[in-house]
């Protein structure tokens, strides 16, 4: 009888050789392909790191350009890109000479403040932030409590708390709050400017008016802020402070 195929246990040796031929290659491949590919993965990590870091750099040249629209497009492009430590290099254009340009450069500000470095913080920060704005107060403090915890060097989880326990009228705990803000970020126009409000709150005018001025000293943006100080003045001078 003439065989079509090899037999049950030719076959089986044919089995167990193709086993081990694949088995090799495997372990051949385990050996150099991993290592390649986390190779070419950390690579990729590193050009788009590199790609972030140029915009970044160009966002700085534009900053100081003559022309208007590059300072607006820069500021953005520092929005998108930048760290919370650019903020810094932003509230400078807060006071250019182009209204565009200061009010994109305000809203800059707010973005590189809300990034802690941190996605779980960041990630925490939004779910607080919207916990607020659905009236969720005692959430939005729990929530934001989390992240002064688990990133205490954070200025803004502070802040958002103390926003919060202002809105439930916890001021002495809003103040608390704010104080931390002002340790780690003594340019936070937001926080100088609810120290004031909390002031006004608390029946006590002229320390108001001090926060109110600090904080426009920094941000001259801010109409709210400017109008409260006119305001302040205006009732001290009636009362018969005219020092004011």
């Amino acid at each position: 009888m003439i065989s079509c195929g090899p037999t049950k246990s030719a076959y089986g040796r044919w089995l167990s050789g193709v086993e081990t031929y694949v088995n090799a290659r495997l372990s051949w491949l385990n050996r150099f392909t991993f290592p390649l590919l986390t190779a070419l993965i950390l690579l990729g990590v590193s050009v788009v790191f590199a790609a972030q870091g140029e915009k970044r750099n160009e966002a700085v040249a534009g900053l100081y350009s003559k022309d208007a629209a590059v300072r607006r497009d820069a500021v953005d492009q520092l929005a998108r890109v930048g760290t919370s430590v650019d903020a810094d290099l932003v509230i400078e254009a807060l006071y250019d000479s182009d209204p565009e340009v200061r009010v994109h450069a305000e809203a800059a500000v707010w973005q590189l403040w809300s990034r802690s470095g941190d996605a779980e913080a960041d990630r925490l920060l939004k779910s607080g932030i919207q916990r607020m704005e659905d009236g969720q107060l005692r959430q939005a403090v729990e929530v934001f409590t989390r992240i002064t915890e688990r990133k205490p060097d954070f200025a803004e989880g502070w802040n958002k708390r103390a926003t919060a326990y202002y809105l439930l009228e916890d001021y002495e705990r809003s103040l608390k709050d704010c104080a931390e803000v002002i340790k780690r970020n003594p340019q936070h126009f937001g926080a100088l400017s609810g120290y004031g409000m909390i002031y006004l709150r608390l029946g006590r005018p002229e320390t108001a008016l001090g926060y109110f001025e600090r904080a426009l000293e920094i941000n001259p943006n801010m109409k709210g802020v400017e109008e409260s100080i006119k305001v302040i003045r205006y009732k001290l001078r009636q009362d018969g402070r005219q020092d004011i």
